[in-house]
């Protein structure tokens, strides 16, 4: 894995093999990089269960203001440290995503939802950040899923498939 674009064009990610997480491969990432291209400049980021931090480093890498990474795996935080090194610009939170959610205090543009399929904790995400009025008026959430129903009060401005796994994203 590596970073596609933008300033950390080319910087190796650690983290594909990691027993537990499943990376968004290269051409998924360029695609949905593609989608969303127009909102990354100096936005705010959450890449939530962030894993290797691929999807946060990408949006830094292409001129977002910040990222905030959370997790709570310990090798999966190793690894994420790892990645970040060299990186400007971010806050890392290691605690669980709920948690999390409640130490943030600024508002979000940009949210990647890309959680572990079989805990099915996309729709559980989205109520909390909502809830916690996180995201900006103008702000999108990009989930990345397998077989999960997701169901919420937001707009869905864009869907796309690869293989077995869906990219929906959503707007406020």
């Amino acid at each position: 894995m590596r970073i596609i674009s933008g300033k950390y064009k080319g910087k190796k990610i650690l983290g594909f093999d990691i027993e537990g997480t499943r990376p968004t491969m290269d051409r998924v990432k360029e695609s949905l990089f593609g989608m969303i291209q127009d909102k990354i400049k100096d936005s705010v980021c959450l890449d939530l269960f962030a894993g290797s931090g691929s999807l946060g480093i990408e949006a830094l890498s292409n001129g977002a203001r910040k990222c905030i990474f959370v997790d709570n795996g310990k090798i999966v935080l190793n690894v994420l440290e790892k990645n970040l090194s060299g990186i400007d610009n971010y806050t890392l939170i290691k605690d669980d995503y709920k948690k999390a959610l409640n130490k943030i205090d600024e508002k979000l543009d940009i949210v990647f939802l890309d959680p572990p399929y079989s805990l099915n904790l996309i729709n559980k995400a989205i109520d909390e950040i909502l809830k916690r009025d996180l995201l900006n008026d103008n702000g999108i959430i990009i989930c990345e899923y397998e077989s999960e129903i997701i169901n919420c009060n937001l707009d869905t401005i864009k869907e796309k498939k690869y293989g077995n796994k869906f990219i929906r994203i959503y707007k406020k």
